[in-house]
């Protein structure tokens, strides 16, 4: 399982599942900060034991500095084959108050897809609001769930 979290600021692009959707604010990060890209990086390296998306990509690299998340995210797929271990599926959520993203979501997961070099059948994408409660709610930021299936190959 995955988790994570970025505020929405005035001046960035608001990338989530490595597309650009139009947005009068944007996720604050040290990469592109696509929340979307992060949880599911994160749920690959925990169901493979490799520890986390920070350990591997710290926020306090120059490297890593305005990173694509699409790299975090095809570089983890290859530290697991690494490792012996194929993507099974992904199933993720998105909360945010706005944009909606329910139009988006098939070019999501085509280009997730892509990335991670599986079938887009197998990557789920689901958004949901927090019914203006919460952070989320107050639209100060996004945050994204995602669970991932793996197997040894």
């Amino acid at each position: 399982m995955g988790y994570d979290v970025h505020r929405l600021v005035e001046g960035r692009d608001l990338w989530l599942g490595g597309i650009k959707i139009e947005h009068k604010l944007g996720l604050l990060g040290h990469s592109d900060a696509d929340v979307l890209i992060h949880a599911i990086s994160d749920a690959l390296l925990g169901a493979a034991n490799l520890r986390d998306i920070g350990y591997h990509f710290p926020d306090t690299s120059d490297a890593t500095l305005n990173m694509d998340s699409k790299i975090i995210l095809s570089k983890t797929v290859e530290l697991l084959r690494e490792h012996g271990y194929e993507v099974g599926n992904i199933d993720a959520t998105v909360c945010a108050e706005r944009p909606k993203l329910n139009p988006h979501i098939p070019q999501m997961q085509q280009t997730l897809a892509e990335v991670m070099g599986t079938d887009v059948d197998c990557v789920s994408i689901k958004a949901t609001t927090t019914e203006r409660l919460g952070f989320t709610g107050r639209e100060e930021g996004i945050s994204a769930y995602a669970v991932a299936l793996i197997y040894k190959v």
